[in-house]
């Protein structure tokens, strides 16, 4: 399954949420145009069998499944790839288990120099934020509109923002040089399928 070049990219809010419950919101957010699903779960009970059960969704859907932080599990669960952070393992341990094939992203945050640095060694795509105040990421150092100017100029890579974006403020994201919306509650606190089609209005302009 391949990485989208642009489009909405939908992360699983788990939080007090039953199984079955996250599972049915990540396929309606697929149904309002989600291109890619990360599965982030940072209190989990049965990480393995969820990941297995939305790697069906999504590939019943044609949309690529990653895993948030764990390589084991993305390789386990059979997930087309990983993202890292910077406390997360190293892409090239992360090529050589998943193979040539799998979808690798990097959080960069506001670094365009570790952005830089991923793509050379391999990344799919590099992801900086947050952006804007953000619930599920409250303590995260805040990223620039400049960074991401300066990295549609110097990468190959999909760029994808993320932080506090809502259909109301991701268009300046899209204009600065994103080519993905990465949302977690701006989904999923709400009704998830009218969210994403608020989200693909962005892109469709």
């Amino acid at each position: 399954m391949k990485f989208p070049t642009r489009g909405l990219y939908a992360i699983t809010q788990t939080d007090h949420k039953a199984p079955d419950i996250v599972i049915a919101e990540a396929e309606a957010a697929i149904r309002g145009g989600a291109a890619v699903v990360q599965y982030r779960d940072k209190n989990p009970s049965d990480a393995l069998t969820l990941a297995r059960e939305l790697v069906k969704v999504c590939h019943r859907h044609r949309v690529p499944l990653l895993v948030n932080d764990d390589l084991d599990l993305a390789i386990e669960a059979g997930a087309d790839g990983v993202h890292l952070g910077k406390d997360d393992g190293h892409i090239r341990e992360a090529r050589e288990k998943l193979g040539a094939a799998a979808i690798i992203g990097i959080s960069c945050y506001n670094s365009l120099e570790r952005a830089q640095e991923a793509q050379t060694h391999g990344a799919t795509y590099a992801a900086f934020g947050r952006f804007f105040p953000s619930n599920s990421k409250p303590l995260a150092a805040p990223a620039r509109l400049e960074t991401l100017r300066q990295a549609k100029q110097t990468l190959s890579i999909p760029i994808v923002a993320i932080g506090g974006i809502l259909p109301e403020n991701g268009a300046e994201l899209l204009a600065a040089g994103a080519d993905l919306l990465a949302v977690i509650g701006g989904i999923f606190d709400r009704e998830p399928e009218a969210s994403a089609r608020a989200y693909q209005r962005l892109f469709d302009r």
